[in-house]
This record gives C-alpha cells, sequence and structure tokens, in this order.
C-alpha cells in the first residue's frame, strides 16, 4: 500500500500493480480494497500491460475521511493527485457510481486521456424508478445519528433497488459489517448522480467538455435499466463507443472484462 495527498491535505490509499500507461480504476458505492478481491483480479490482469492503480475513494478503508464536508469536488482532486503521482496522465476505469466520477473528473481535468465505466446506474426511463431527491439528506441524518444500519439499508433499497425483504436476509451476511462501515460514503455516490437519476434524459451539458474516448459498457444479462443508461449515456458523449458483455451482470466477471479494457486503453 502506498499513499498521496490530495489539495487539501487527504490521504488516498493505493496499491499499483505492472508497469506502463497509468490506468486508475474507481470503484463504486461500498468499494474499497479491502472487501473488492473482483477490482484486485482485474487490476492484476490489466497489470500485464499498464500501470494499475486500485485506490480506496475518500473515507473508505485506509484513506482518509478529511476535514472538510465532502463534495463531489473533493474526490475529483483525489483523482488529480493520483494522476499527477501516476506520472501526469492516466486512463480511467469507473465502477457503477464511479463512472460518474470518472466522468466528471475528465471534464474537469485535461490530464485524464481515456475513460471505461461499466454500468453507470443513471436512471433515464421507466425501466427504473427514479432516486427521490431527498435521498442524500435522509441517509446524512441516518449517519449522524448512528443509525449507520438503516443508511446501508436505505440505500439498498431506494438506489441499489434491493427488495426489502432481500436485504433483511444480507443483514445477516458477514458483509453487512463491512457495508455499515462506509455507510457515511454512501451520500458520496448519491450526489455523484445528482442530476442522471431523474428518469429523464440525461443532461447534455454535464460531459460536453469530455473529448477524450470513452467507452461504454454493459453486461447483457443485467437488468433493462442498465442496457438504457449506457445507451443514453453514449449518446450525449462526443466520442463515445459502446459494448454489451454477452452473459454479464452488474458482478462483471474481470477475466471477461480486463481483455476488453486492455484493447481499448
Amino acid at each position: 500500500m502506498d499513499t498521496v495527498l490530495s489539495a487539501d491535505g487527504t490521504p488516498i490509499a493505493f496499491d499499483r500493480y505492472g508497469s506502463g500507461p497509468a490506468v486508475i480504476l474507481v470503484g463504486g458505492a461500498f468499494q474499497h480494497r479491502a472487501i473488492d478481491p473482483g477490482t484486485a483480479e482485474l487490476a492484476r490482469l490489466l497489470a500485464e500491460d499498464h500501470a494499475v492503480y486500485h485506490y480506496d475513494r475518500r473515507g473508505r478503508g485506509d484513506s482518509g475521511q478529511g476535514a472538510t464536508p465532502h463534495t463531489p469536488e473533493r474526490e475529483i482532486d483525489d483523482l488529480a493527485a493520483l494522476v499527477e503521482h501516476a506520472g501526469g496522465t492516466a486512463a480511467l476505469y469507473g465502477m457503477s457510481s464511479g463512472a460518474a466520477l470518472a466522468l466528471d473528473a475528465a471534464a474537469r481535468r485535461p490530464a485524464v486521456n481515456a475513460v471505461a465505466v461499466y454500468e453507470p446506474p443513471f436512471v433515464v426511463d421507466a425501466s427504473r424508478k427514479p432516486i427521490a431527491d431527498d435521498l442524500q439528506p435522509r441517509l446524512e441524518r441516518l449517519v449522524m445519528t448512528d443509525q449507520r444500519d438503516g443508511a446501508v439499508e436505505l440505500f439498498l433499497v431506494e438506489a441499489v433497488g434491493v427488495p426489502l425483504k432481500a436485504v433483511r436476509g444480507m443483514q445477516h451476511a458477514p458483509a453487512w459489517a463491512a457495508m455499515e462501515s462506509v455507510a457515511h460514503t454512501l451520500a458520496y455516490d448519491v450526489a455523484l448522480l445528482e442530476d442522471a437519476v431523474t428518469g429523464g434524459p440525461l443532461p447534455l451539458h454535464r460531459w460536453a467538455s469530455v473529448t477524450v474516448p470513452v467507452l461504454v459498457l454493459d453486461g447483457g444479462a443485467s437488468p433493462e435499466w442498465a442496457g438504457s443508461a449506457a445507451d443514453a449515456l453514449a449518446g450525449v458523449l462526443l466520442d463515445a463507443s459502446r459494448r454489451t458483455l454477452p452473459g454479464q451482470t452488474h458482478d462483471v466477471d474481470a477475466s471477461v472484462l480486463a481483455p476488453v479494457l486492455r484493447a481499448f486503453f
């Protein structure tokens, strides 16, 4: 493990694999190195010809929380620090809500030279229920009153769409404690999704300045919303390519994903 300091002094922890052009892996909700072997495996596979950075997003794992209130801009600063450490330019791979962060970074930081995203959880039509406008403050209130279990439950039900009965079953699994440990960061992911989960078209302006190539991926065995979101995103980007990975779900197999990313990057 190594660390870099973000613009506000927050330490951001990462593991580096391999050598070559830099690729930074941007996780989605809950994901961090200690509980995410799938992304670590992806890093090892990409490391055959790239320098791959698998990092803990702010407030997770070995990365710091930061002394100032969280904003998406802080997380873009975190990525900028990693890019600078990696040599000044890097490609980004964003998973789920990490896709929005990767795209926002590409829109604001010219040092990002390519972006690949897998199943950004955007809500663009009736195939999925829009996320309520007040979800972020409700999550924040639950965490502030030490109801971390309630925050995880609320996020899984309202943001992910897991049936409540299934969530109640998950509460007895060993992974539940790990999810509770990062419950305070779930509001961060909701903030990243902001105007992309309304059930209507994606905003044309948000990623209009992303001029680098973007690969937009989904899984062929995923729900309808994933394909709809990927299609909508590809439609608003200047230089997008679109691909579906047959048989894959949101829990994508690293051995299937890695060759596609290696070819693109």
